[in-house]
């Protein structure tokens, strides 16, 4: 075989280093760039201004808003076919990595998380932030202990007002009515007045109240207005009942993907959406109900249900009610589970709003 000039050889060599070297480099950024995947359920899609307002283009933006590659696959939970009640089972199987969970439909699994947002006891959007944030660090130690996922978020849909198919002009109509119920302490209360509680995601309520599977709902003015549903109401009673706190929750195994700086930057970006949320809590549901009972409305769907008076007996008789029924309900149940439940509770949200559960 003919021999190269040893000039030609040298220069082959050397490129040939080069580009072995260039290989090297670009195997290594792209060994860097590996994308995390991160599986995510994400909140009812009828709930629009959540959803496509907030939730869906945060998870969008969330891999070059905190500089971690991702591979994120979002989908709410509905078009998912998933149960609400399901969630933190689903998390803690390793299903989801992420997900939005409705804490009063999964209390049943741990009845200490409803504590974050007991019936009658934070009826504000102000009075429900402080209890929230009194409640988070034990709340997120029992879900990490129990179901091996950490709290991301923790919001409010806001104030949790009372709609119904038929004409009311009191809580006290509600005896004798079938009313959808999500959250156990709920269902305490409308026992309380004579109701009879059907539990219902947010999902099926429609569908329920249009055939009469359900006399009145119970939800925020805003997921009530963007579920649309005012098409199959014709009263609503604004008295506020609770928040309906939802959080984004994430398993530890997803978590364990990133380094410190990434979790760090993941914290600041969930913040981040999680005031987001807050911010519709306090701002929306005031247009979303002028929108829902024929008023000025701007951002919403317009509609034209009978908005009915709140009077100081309807909020006279809930406030009797927590303390002869919902707070001692959640103390029995969720001291059975737990021995440190009203010690934990009565520290926290109890110190935070005024309330002391013997």
């Amino acid at each position: 075989m003919r021999r190269l000039p040893r000039r030609l050889a040298a220069g082959l060599f050397a490129a040939g280093l080069f580009a072995s070297g260039a290989a090297f480099g670009l195997a290594s950024h792209a060994q860097a760039q590996t994308q995390i995947p991160l599986r995510v359920a994400g909140n009812f899609s009828q709930n629009t201004k959540h959803v496509d307002g907030v939730e869906r283009p945060f998870f969008a933006g969330l891999g070059a808003a905190s500089g971690t590659p991702l591979a994120v696959n979002y989908n709410p939970l509905d078009v998912l076919g998933i149960q609400a009640a399901d969630s933190l089972r689903l998390l803690r199987s390793g299903a989801f990595d992420v997900m939005s969970v409705q804490i009063g439909m999964v209390a049943r699994d741990d009845p200490f998380f409803e504590g974050l947002d007991l019936i009658g006891v934070s009826t504000t959007v102000p009075e429900l932030r402080r209890a929230v944030e009194s409640y988070r660090a034990a709340f997120d130690e029992r879900l990490q202990q129990r179901f091996g996922t950490r709290v991301m978020t923790l919001w409010p849909f806001g104030p949790q007002i009372i709609y119904c198919n038929a004409p009311i002009t009191s809580v006290r109509d509600l005896r004798g009515l079938k009313v959808r119920s999500f959250t156990p302490t709920m269902s305490a209360l409308l026992q309380h007045l004579g109701a009879t509680p059907v539990t219902l995601q947010f999902s099926e309520v429609y569908p329920a109240l249009q055939r009469g599977v359900a006399s009145c709902a119970i939800t925020s003015a805003t997921s009530g207005n963007t579920g649309n549903w005012p098409e199959v109401t014709t009263h609503i009673l604004p008295l506020g009942l609770s928040g309906a706190v939802q959080g984004h929750f994430m398993t530890m195994a997803a978590w364990r993907r990133f380094s410190p700086e990434q979790q760090t930057a993941l914290t600041r970006e969930f913040r981040r959406m999680e005031d987001a949320m807050w911010d519709i809590a306090t701002n929306s549901n005031g247009d979303a109900l002028s929108c829902s009972t024929g008023g000025a409305c701007s951002e919403h769907k317009p509609f034209r249900n009978t908005l009915v008076t709140v009077n100081e007996a309807d909020a006279a008789l809930v406030r009797e009610a927590v303390g002869a029924v919902i707070l001692p309900t959640w103390r029995d149940t969720c001291n059975r589970v737990w021995a440190q439940c009203t010690q934990t509770w009565n520290g926290t949200v109890g110190a935070a709003r005024g309330f002391t559960i013997n």
